[in-house]
């Protein structure tokens, strides 16, 4: 069994999104995964992605969570 919590990324009208630009490695750790997104949030903004997901072996653990700032 591995432990492997991974992102996945939605669109402007929470449509799922993939690509070569977006990131599908998985993280050991939830405290890496999300490491890894305080570090790429602005590029993932850059090639239009508006909200990510986490999951943990492909259960979600939160969001949709917007990539945007509180208005």
């Amino acid at each position: 069994m591995t432990d492997e919590w991974t992102w996945s990324y939605l669109d402007a009208d929470a449509m799922a999104m993939t690509g070569e630009s977006l990131d599908a490695t998985g993280f050991p750790s939830q405290s890496e995964a999300e490491s890894w997104l305080g570090e790429q949030w602005r590029k993932l903004i850059d090639v239009g992605v508006e909200g990510v997901t986490l999951q943990h072996e492909g259960t979600v653990v939160y969001g949709p969570m917007s990539l945007r700032a509180a208005q």
